[in-house]
C-alpha cells in the first residue's frame, strides 16, 4: 500500500475568505465594496428587503395595568378566616395592612390592601382597608363588622 493508492477522497468543505485572489474568495472576501454589510460586526436586524417587519406585522397584544400594577395586595375572606382559625391574626384585633406585614403575612412592598368576597367569615372583623368589593362588605357586615375605607 502506497500513498498514491489509497481510495480516500479528500476534499475541501468551505473555502476559506481572505486568503488570496487564487480561493475565489480573496480581497473582499464576497462581501462586495463598502457599505453596511461588507463591515465585521454589524448586522441589520429584523430588516426583511423593505417589507414589513414580523414584528410590526402582528398585532399588540395584552394590557399592562400600571395603575395597581405592584403596590395593591388582595385578600379573599376563606383566607381571612384561616388566619383566624390558626391564630396568627385574632379578630378582636384591626384588621389592617400594616398589621399584617408586622406578622410577616403580606411583603412589605404592599402599599394598599383589598379584601375579595370568596369564601365565608364566621368572626366580627373590623377593617381599615383601601378597596373592599361588594360580596365582601356585605358578608362582613352581616356579621356586626365594620369597615373603614382609606383613601
Amino acid at each position: 500500500m502506497q500513498l498514491n493508492t489509497i481510495n480516500i477522497k479528500t476534499k475541501r468543505r468551505t473555502k476559506r475568505p481572505g486568503r488570496g485572489i487564487g480561493s475565489s474568495k480573496g480581497k473582499t472576501c464576497g462581501r462586495g465594496h463598502k457599505g453596511q454589510k461588507s463591515r465585521s460586526g454589524v448586522a441589520i436586524k429584523s430588516f426583511e428587503g423593505g417589507q414589513m417587519p414580523l414584528y410590526r406585522r402582528l398585532p399588540k397584544r395584552g394590557f399592562k395595568n400600571f395603575k395597581n400594577r405592584h403596590d395593591t395586595v388582595t385578600i379573599n375572606l376563606e383566607k381571612i378566616q384561616n388566619l383566624f382559625e390558626s391564630k396568627k391574626i385574632l379578630p378582636s384585633n384591626k384588621f389592617t395592612l400594616s398589621a399584617l406585614q408586622k406578622t410577616d403575612l403580606v411583603n412589605k412592598k404592599y402599599k394598599k390592601i383589598k379584601i375579595l368576597g370568596k369564601g365565608n367569615i364566621k368572626a366580627k372583623l373590623d377593617a381599615e382597608v383601601n378597596f373592599i368589593s361588594k360580596p365582601a362588605k356585605e358578608k362582613i357586615e352581616k356579621l356586626g363588622g365594620k369597615i373603614t375605607l382609606i383613601k
